[in-house]
């Protein structure tokens, strides 16, 4: 089996620089698992590796599609093991990195995945009774045909209840009983990087105060300048959502910021059922020790081995 190195963990511990560090130390490749770094003209809200980390080491699956293009977990899946193929032919070390549980298991664990095609007109139709008020209505219907896919998404998710929907009412079999896992065909060494809570809100508040300073509002606008809809799933993430709702007139730029920072905390606690401290697979370090010297001895004699 290949070897192939994941660093995980909740948002703004600095997944991305320990991956780069570990690309430069060990000829390493990135390949990243962030549902909204695929997307195009989304870089500051999505904090995505700067210019210079970019140049220093090769990342893949990142700035991949336009935000008007459907892309969901069955193309993730396929496009990661692909390279992750081609970095082993190379005979360079793979490095997986990111916060998004659904994208990192689906390619560690080989999960397989429902072959639904999307139904535009469904999704319009589930989306619009969403936004009248039936969301909770939504996840009721899911619970009545398939409550053990329910019991795992987050109500509040709604492309994730809608696809839920979608594979019910297209195939024969149950979404939870498609979501089988076959294993990996990687040797994967996982190293999860957290913080007590406080820390963790402390380091999220400066990054949203930091990605207001370095133009979050203007790379909104020019989305908006592109015809890009508010509605587009790419652009329902925090920081785009509130911020639009600013440029509309719908929130003051503080309140926006605040919802930022409130919804991102929220989506640590989420993060944390996907990597849970307890899993013996991952190798945790708290990033406010000096935890670097341990990580790359773990990963020198894992590669070694």
């Amino acid at each position: 089996m290949n070897p192939l190195i994941a660093v995980v963990g909740p948002t703004a511990t600095g997944k991305s620089r320990l991956a780069v560090r570990l690309a430069q130390e060990f000829d390493g490749e990135i390949i990243g698992a962030d549902s909204r770094q695929v997307y195009r003209h989304l870089d500051i809200g999505t904090a995505k590796p700067d210019g210079q980390e970019l140049a220093g080491v090769p990342h893949h699956l990142i700035d991949i599609i336009n935000p008007n293009e459907d892309f969901g977990l069955a193309q993730y899946q396929h496009l990661a093991y692909r390279v992750l193929e081609d970095i082993s032919q190379r005979d360079k070390l793979a490095l997986l990195a990111g916060g998004s549980g659904l994208y990192l298991w689906a390619v560690l664990e080989g999960w397989v995945i429902p072959k639904v095609a999307p139904d535009p007109e469904l999704r319009h139709e589930l989306e619009q009774r969403a936004e009248n008020g039936e969301g909770l209505e939504l996840y009721r219907e899911l619970m009545e045909i398939d409550p053990a896919a329910a019991r795992k998404i987050d109500p509040r998710n709604l492309r994730r209840l809608i696809r839920a929907l979608e594979v019910s009412k297209y195939s024969d079999v149950l979404f939870s009983q498609q979501q089988r896992k076959d294993g990996s065909p990687f040797d994967a060494l996982i190293i999860g990087l957290t913080a007590e809570r406080p820390e963790l809100y402390r380091r999220i508040d400066s990054r949203v105060d930091s990605m207001i300073e370095q133009g979050l509002v203007e790379e909104v606008r020019k989305l908006a300048d592109l015809g890009l809809s508010r509605d587009l799933p790419a652009l329902s993430g925090i920081g785009y959502k509130q911020i639009g709702a600013f440029l509309e007139g719908g929130l003051t730029l503080a309140e926006a910021i605040q919802q930022i920072k409130t919804e991102t905390h929220r989506l640590v606690r989420r993060q944390y059922n996907w990597f849970r401290l307890t899993d013996d697979r991952i190798n945790w370090f708290d990033i406010t020790d000096d935890f670097e010297p341990e990580v790359f001895a773990l990963a020198r004699r894992f590669i070694s081995k």
